[in-house]
């Protein structure tokens, strides 16, 4: 169940998940928003500068909703969720389920999805995974075979590769969002039944971001309905 109460704060002990691609995509587009917008207030003649006023004030927070603001935060208690325009805390206790597919998701034992806009999926990196995964494997068989005809020489050989028989650890080779998504079910499996994992979920919207975007909106709409 969820309820519009205020959410738990983020502290100095959290595990922060953030997306780095999509944050460098938020400042460059800033930047160009900016830099354009700016350009047209300043040079712009009429009503042009007005409506780079609306653009700017609709369109930057839509932009940091959707590529600076998403986080997942993480400690021992909740998994808080911060997605474009919603806030979401959820006790470990109130975990049904952590799901991987096209999305990360996770699911309360009420049923509800929420996506984690944070841990965005990469199919690039999961088959670039998969591959470096498969090689490993070839090599940590090649060695093994090759160990137990060359003696000690062969696993000496192989040493800096990950250890005797050059074999890389189970795992290493996964695809970043997945790592994050096998941490999250880590700590489920270790604290959902925890009596201070326990409590209601909750769910904040984000008016910060809502609300200026809604003003530029209107704004924009009015500018060009009495142009």
């Amino acid at each position: 169940m969820t309820t519009p109460e205020p959410s738990t704060p983020a502290t100095a002990t959290d595990r922060v998940h953030r997306s780095s691609a999509g944050i460098a995509g938020g400042v460059l587009l800033l930047a160009i928003t900016l830099w354009l917008g700016i350009d047209a207030i300043v040079a712009g003649h009429g009503r042009t500068p007005w409506l780079a006023l609306a653009a700017i004030i609709l369109v930057i927070p839509l932009i940091v909703a959707f590529t600076l603001r998403p986080a997942v935060q993480v400690n021992d208690e909740r998994l808080r969720i911060r997605n474009p325009f919603r806030l979401i805390v959820l006790p470990w206790g109130e975990v049904a389920a952590l799901r991987s597919g096209y999305s990360n998701e996770v699911v309360d034992k009420s049923g509800t999805k929420y996506q984690l806009w944070a841990v965005p999926v990469s199919l690039r990196a999961r088959k670039r995974a998969a591959r470096q995964e498969a090689r490993n494997a070839a090599d940590r068989a090649a060695g093994a075979s090759g160990g137990g005809r060359r003696g000690g020489l062969g696993g000496v050989g192989r040493l800096g590769a990950g250890g005797f028989g050059g074999g890389v650890p189970d795992g290493a080779t996964r695809a970043p969002a997945d790592r994050v998504m096998d941490d999250l079910r880590e700590t489920l499996g270790e604290r959902g039944e925890k009596e201070s994992a326990q409590g209601e979920v909750t769910v904040r919207w984000a008016y910060e971001v809502a609300g200026p975007a809604l003003a530029g909106a209107v704004l924009l709409v009015i500018l060009v309905a009495t142009g």
